[in-house]
């Protein structure tokens, strides 16, 4: 029995070890080190208000449909974050197509006056469904009709979305790109 025990015995101090170790010293450390370095992405980028709400999230989109504020991706999921996924549809398939064309006519509907080609990130969805951001393209072909709907200046909307506007990451991956949400919350006064 004495040799069973003594047998047994390494393998359930290495077990108790390395679960304390790495079930519960590293994650508390490797948390603890994040919030330390990365304070704003440990918490889910939020966005707080002036009075300190939560008023969402820079890193997921949210839907937007009046003239007074700017469009964001389209989202199979709805910007629901526990069904994030894309469409997954082809660009044979006539659902696309069909979504697009209905895009191009709210967006037309919303702004008849605007002669500019329509950026394609406004008429298709994102691979996840949550994307925040569009094209400074997609921002530029916005700003007269949020500017006329809210009847401020463009150039009071430009220097908007110029604020919330990232260059590419790291300075060479990516497409500059437009936060809708912190543009939207900035023009309504709220950030």
């Amino acid at each position: 029995m004495n040799a069973i025990i003594s047998s047994i015995r390494p393998t359930l101090v290495m077990l108790l070890l390395f679960t304390l170790l790495f079930g519960g010293a590293y994650p508390l450390f490797s948390t603890w080190m994040v919030r330390e370095l990365f304070p704003e992405h440990a918490v889910a980028s939020l966005i707080k208000g002036k009075n300190g709400e939560v008023l969402g999230s820079k890193l997921i989109g949210q839907t937007f449909s009046e003239p007074k504020y700017f469009w964001g991706r389209l989202s199979a999921a709805s910007y629901n974050a526990t069904a994030s996924s894309g469409s997954n549809l082809g660009p044979a398939n006539p659902a696309l197509l069909d979504a697009v064309k209905s895009r191009i006519e709210a967006l037309k509907a919303a702004d008849p006056m605007n002669a500019a080609a329509i950026p394609v990130d406004l008429v298709t969805a994102s691979g996840s469904g949550l994307d925040p951001d569009i094209s400074i393209a997609a921002a530029e072909y916005q700003i007269a009709r949020v500017a006329n709907a809210r009847g401020i200046p463009e150039s009071k909307i430009r220097e908007v979305v110029e604020r919330f506007t990232s260059e590419r990451q790291f300075g060479m991956l990516g497409e500059p790109r437009v936060n809708v949400l912190q543009v939207n919350l900035a023009l309504d006064g709220k950030i």
